[in-house]
């Protein structure tokens, strides 16, 4: 969609300009709040709060992903994270194998993730009325 399409588009969309509005400050608030995560918390708190924001927005429990990736998304080394997925698989919380991980203990999961999870979760439910990711998952 060209740059004229979408402006014509949300000019004729009230709704759909104020949800993209809604949507463009709780990313903002995301991408602020993921910088200062990953200065603060170790790996282990962080791969928890990612795989639970991954886990919120897909239908199931198995995630498509790579140590690799984690390793990119998280900053740090791949050793780092399969280091930490393996205490999360250890504990049961999570299950792995060669590009999937599948959780099997969100609450555990949950304790593990340091406080920014549930201030970042608290955010699209602030902003989205409890409606932020794909799946609604109830606090626990």
């Amino acid at each position: 969609m060209g740059a004229d399409a979408f402006r014509a588009a949300l000019e004729a969309d009230p709704v759909l300009h104020a949800l993209l509005l809604r949507y463009a400050l709780v990313h903002h608030e995301q991408v602020a709040r993921t910088a200062a995560c990953n200065g603060r918390h170790h790996t282990n708190e962080r791969l928890a709060r990612w795989l639970l924001m991954a886990h919120d927005r897909v239908e199931g429990d198995a995630l498509p992903m790579t140590h690799e990736v984690l390793s990119m998304m998280l900053g740090v080394r791949r050793a780092g994270i399969t280091v930490a997925a393996g205490q999360f698989q250890k504990a049961g919380f999570i299950r792995y194998e060669k590009g999937r991980i599948t959780v099997t203990d969100r609450t555990g999961l949950e304790s593990m993730a340091c406080e920014c999870y549930e201030i970042q979760r608290g955010a699209y439910d602030r902003i989205f009325g409890g409606h932020g990711a794909a799946r609604a998952r109830p606090r626990r």
